[in-house]
């Protein structure tokens, strides 16, 4: 198993980012925790650290509702650089819509390993650290 040195937290609602770290950090987690208030941030975080994969996530929780660029935007200019990649970056969407459209949409996607739907409990973090 890969070991996951950095985990993205790619959201604008601090109260979600400051639970989702403590609740982390109560984990076997060992890693960083980094975090961007928009999809822009975390993508061009990206692209400065392309070929540095010491710095790269390797799982991103993403928000879909966000100023700036959204997670759809995100997504969309990831897809194109994925490839540039040496490491595997695994996504988790985590947002309070719960339109079967964007669920299905985000299911379609082989980035998207699984669509969360907030709150997110807690056990339901820890399962998904503990995953890593």
């Amino acid at each position: 198993m890969i070991k996951i040195k950095n985990l993205w937290l790619v959201d604008d609602d601090e109260i979600f980012v400051f639970l989702t770290k403590k609740t982390i950090l109560k984990t076997s987690f060992e890693g960083n925790v980094t975090v961007f208030n928009n999809g822009k941030q975390a993508l061009d975080a990206l692209v400065n650290n392309k070929g540095n994969d010491e710095l790269l996530p390797g799982i991103i929780f993403l928000d879909l509702s966000m100023p700036v660029m959204d997670g759809w935007g995100f997504l969309e200019e990831f897809i194109l650089m994925k490839h540039k990649f040496e490491v595997p970056i695994t996504i988790y969407i985590v947002s309070s819509s719960v339109s079967p459209h964007e669920i299905e949409r985000a299911k379609g996607m082989s980035e998207v390993l699984d669509f969360i739907i907030k709150p997110v409990s807690r056990e339901r973090f820890i399962e998904i650290i503990k995953d890593l």
